[in-house]
């Protein structure tokens, strides 16, 4: 019988005892041992909780993304902070700017988070104190450059892979059942720029320092996937809306980064996530995937994750019809959704896997989450979801 392989994007709820054991380490009353321990029993759990439900490619939960002090949301970002040099640490609030940035034809810039299009339509929707969308948002604080960016983070990356390889070995799993999420160039230049006068210098410095990231988890047989919400979710990010053809300019330059990040890496262990941005919002302003999936499909990757179970794209798995997927990629649709509280039931999840199968065949589609679940639903939805996600892929593999 055919067998329809299942993953998720990455971030998975943190359990309640490594929240507490890294909420000690911004005060002082934990140790770094002490932390790692606790860090080192969640991730053996994690990794053991996704093989029991039946997933075929697991990761370490991205529980050693989780940023000193932090709670439990934010961390695909924020994590960089401590991994990249030249950065300078400030207390500004990136949703709560009120700076304003505006575009010029040609010449593409990124606002701040308020002057999104989207937060800007839906401004009382987000600000409304009791029922808004950032309502109990904690604040995390944000860098800027002020200086070359440098790789520091091999100490850290090192334990996200010996822990993930350590969980697979104990579930009798190998390492290229295993992933580890990780920045993208293009995302990683998002950060408020006060040194770089060039933003392809920026671009290639932050591809250089993060293939040092790529390469460790590589190197141990894992496959690394990188977060590229600069792709599509920086088009709600320009403001006022560009034509396609800049945004197309202005992205292909972010895979051109993606690609020399990973010069020497084989594309097979290599996975490439596209969202529009996984906070709760309306997303009317979304760019069509249709405007820049063969930009996307440029990117030296094996496999091609992406958002097709949320209200705002599900429609698109039409466009995989009209696409020439190279016979050597896989697409990674996602299946369950982390924007709602809903459980999806594993005959539809079944369903949304069944249409891209038919199109690409069985064997080159691994059904996935739309984005990564820590942090967005409760974790009790969140393991349920994963539950729903591998019965609906087995579902779906006996028809075919």
């Amino acid at each position: 019988m055919t067998h329809i392989r299942t993953t998720h994007v990455g971030s998975l709820p943190r359990t309640p005892e490594l929240l507490d054991a890294n909420l000690r380490r911004a005060d002082g009353s934990i140790t770094e041992e002490a932390f790692h321990d606790v860090l080192t029993d969640a991730v053996a759990k994690v990794v053991a909780r996704q093989h029991e439900i039946g997933l075929d490619v697991v990761n370490e939960g991205e529980y050693g993304h989780i940023t000193s002090g932090a709670v439990d949301y934010g961390a695909w970002w924020n994590y960089s902070f401590s991994r990249l040099g030249g950065l300078t640490m400030t207390d500004e609030d990136r949703w709560a700017s009120t700076e304003t940035v505006r575009s010029e034809p040609g010449h593409i810039r990124l606002t701040t988070m308020r002057d999104r299009r989207d937060r800007v339509r839906f401004n009382e929707a987000y600000e409304d104190p009791t029922t808004g969308i950032l309502t109990g948002r904690s604040v995390v604080g944000n860098p800027k450059i002020t200086g070359p960016i440098t790789y520091i983070g091999d100490d850290a990356v090192k334990a996200d892979v010996d822990l993930l390889v350590q969980g697979l070995k104990d579930n009798g799993l190998t390492p290229a059942d295993g992933f580890v999420a990780a920045l993208s160039p293009g995302s990683a230049a998002r950060m408020k720029n006060a040194y770089y006068d060039d933003e392809d210098a920026l671009l290639d410095d932050c591809a250089d320092a993060m293939h040092e990231e790529y390469k460790a988890i590589t190197d141990a047989g894992l496959t690394v996937q990188l977060d590229a919400p600069d792709m599509a979710e920086s088009w709600d990010q320009i403001n006022p809306e560009p034509t396609v053809a800049d945004y197309r300019e202005f992205i292909a330059k972010r895979a051109a980064a993606a690609n020399r990040a990973l010069e020497g890496i084989p594309a097979e262990q290599v996975r490439f996530h596209v969202c529009w941005g996984s906070w709760h919002g309306p997303h009317t302003t979304d760019i069509p995937f249709k405007e820049i999936v063969d930009i996307v499909l440029k990117v030296n990757a094996g496999g091609y994750t992406f958002e097709a179970a949320n209200a705002r794209h599900e429609h698109e798995w039409s466009l995989w019809k009209g696409v020439s997927l190279p016979e050597d990629k896989v697409i990674i649709p996602g299946c369950v959704s982390h924007s709602t509280n809903v459980v999806e039931h594993p005959e539809l999840v079944a369903e949304r896997i069944t249409r891209f199968a038919e199109i690409v065949g069985p064997e080159r589609v691994i059904a996935s989450t739309d984005c990564g679940l820590g942090g967005r639903v409760h974790p009790l939805i969140a393991w349920a979801k994963l539950e729903s996600l591998a019965e609906g892929a087995r579902i779906a593999s006996e028809r075919f």
